[in-house]
């Protein structure tokens, strides 16, 4: 009988410390949502004529713009990245953005054209990411962070009761946001094929007599 010698032993794999989904960052990606339909009312109250309710409108959007940047710093400053926080901020901000462009075509401040451009790729992109969830999650890119930036901009600018002369920087800022928006989206759509090839490149074969084809 050979005694056991502590190389033999085994060595206790480190503890990991689980990300709880309820956290700060989570929670401001949620007060988002919570401000989508408190905008959109806003918007309904102004009729886009009462300069008083527009800069309500204009502000609660900025407000809950701003949370997309405060929840990302605190989710990597405080270690709280969770897959669920990954998939929900997006969707937070489109749900924002889509109210925003919706209303504004509904008011005929903003080309339908625009607002149903934006929204396909939107749609489509978060498709996307579940169409690969189960090989990877698709983060936003710093691409898609400037879009998001540049949509931001546009929507505040058509938002805010601007004087006559301002006016006519809407559409521009608009058609800047625009074509991000559109590249970006290939973009993604290169990442989410990039992630599904590896899927199907490791599958292996079934030892002689065993088991069945796993995919990872």
């Amino acid at each position: 009988m050979t005694p056991s010698t502590p190389a033999a032993e085994s060595t206790p794999s480190p503890v990991v410390a689980r990300v709880p989904v309820l956290n700060a960052a989570n929670a401001l990606t949620l007060l988002r949502l919570v401000l989508v339909p408190v905008f959109a009312f806003s918007v309904a109250a102004s009729g886009t004529t009462h300069a008083g309710w527009r800069i309500a409108a204009c502000l609660i959007f900025a407000l809950a713009s701003v949370t997309d940047l405060v929840d990302g710093w605190i989710a990597r400053r405080f270690g709280l990245v969770t897959s669920v926080g990954k998939v929900a901020d997006p969707i937070a901000d489109k749900a924002l953005t889509g109210a925003a462009l919706l209303l504004l075509s509904w008011y005929d401040l903003l080309p339908w054209w625009v607002t149903v451009m934006i929204l396909v790729r939107e749609l489509g992109i978060t498709a996307l990411r579940f169409w690969v969830i189960r090989h990877g999650v698709i983060a936003a890119s710093r691409g898609g962070k400037i879009k998001t930036a540049l949509q931001i901009l546009a929507i505040t600018w058509y938002l805010w009761p601007m004087p006559a002369a301002l006016v006519a920087v809407g559409p521009w800022l608009m058609a800047v946001a625009v074509g991000v928006t559109v590249v970006t989206g290939f973009d993604y759509v290169a990442q989410a094929l990039r992630l599904r090839r590896p899927a199907r490149g490791r599958v292996e074969r079934p030892a002689r007599g065993k088991g069945r084809i796993r995919g990872n």
